[in-house]
């Protein structure tokens, strides 16, 4: 099994995960465009790489989590990308949410080169990436599949190859889907009691066991109702991934009007400064639209 690996990505979420690949006992190296976001990797160990193509040729499996698309693109092609500079029989694994076609793309681009291809987006926020509990939904061939599972075992705990290259991020795209509507939910749910002077933390304590319990319910509504909107994951990311999927379910003409609404509410977060706030922040735009009694 090889043993190195090449990171790119140490934000919110891609920091916990390659410090959990070091712990798990992986060699990392690493690549960012902001080297000082890689400071704290460096000190624990991981080798620092000066450019994609330098990490590409001196790693066994190389690991992407960017921002949007384009950030994929820009380290997968190219003279300096990923695929012109990793080597033969080495593994690629993207897992930042990106585009379905794309994934396929670098599949099609991969297997010309003689190298193994997975796209492998993560649910989880920040708390899962930290405690190395994600789920990992993948996408690529099932027969090299088994021998990259201790990669992902060192990142997640529920991992399911959902079928070939693409798959991960339609099964991503279908995540996405759900958690839109059910944020609306949750927010709404939360100012109607305390529009009706209930103590949200008591209401709380009360719905998440019953039918109406999620995670967005149990792990982001106590963010909410203490006013704390720091990113486990951007409302610039969520906006991002929203998009990908309604530009996908266009092709594929399904209505999502549930997901429609929830990026229009999301878009107008963005717009009021939101951008870099997490995703529970969408219970601001609750809050600005509900009069004072």
């Amino acid at each position: 099994m090889p043993k190195k690996i090449g990171f790119i990505g140490t934000g919110v979420m891609g920091k916990s995960m390659a410090r959990n690949l070091m712990k798990a006992g992986y060699e990392l190296n690493v690549f960012t465009r902001t080297k000082e976001k890689a400071n704290e990797l460096l000190a624990e160990g991981a080798n620092w790489q000066d450019s994609v193509a330098s990490l590409a040729e001196h790693s066994d499996i190389i690991i992407t989590i960017v921002g949007y698309p384009s950030d994929v693109e820009e380290v997968y092609f190219g003279a300096e990308g990923i695929l012109e500079n990793a080597k033969q029989g080495s593994f690629v694994i993207d897992m930042t949410t990106s585009s379905p076609d794309l994934a396929q793309e670098i599949a099609e681009k991969a297997k010309a080169a003689d190298i193994y291809a997975y796209d492998a987006p993560v649910s989880g926020g920040d708390v899962g990436a930290r405690n190395g509990k994600l789920t990992i939904m993948v996408g690529g061939d099932q027969e090299q599949f088994d021998e990259i599972q201790p990669v992902f075992q060192a990142m997640g705990e529920n991992i399911v190859l959902q079928g070939e290259a693409g798959a991960g991020q339609h099964t991503k795209m279908s995540n996405q889907i759900a958690i839109a509507s059910g944020m609306m939910g949750v927010c709404e749910a939360i100012t109607y009691a305390e529009k009706a002077g209930l103590d949200p933390k008591k209401v709380l304590s009360s719905i998440e066991f019953g039918a109406a319990g999620s995670w967005s319910l149990s792990n982001l509504g106590p963010r909410m109702i203490d006013g704390n909107f720091d990113p486990g994951f951007y409302v610039k990311h969520f906006i991002k991934d929203m998009k990908i999927a309604i530009d996908s379910a266009e092709k594929m003409q399904l209505p999502v009007p549930g997901l429609k609404l929830a990026k229009q509410l999301y878009d107008e977060l963005s717009e009021a400064g939101g951008d870099n706030d997490g995703t529970q922040a969408l219970y601001k735009y609750y809050q600005m639209m509900t009069p004072v009694s």
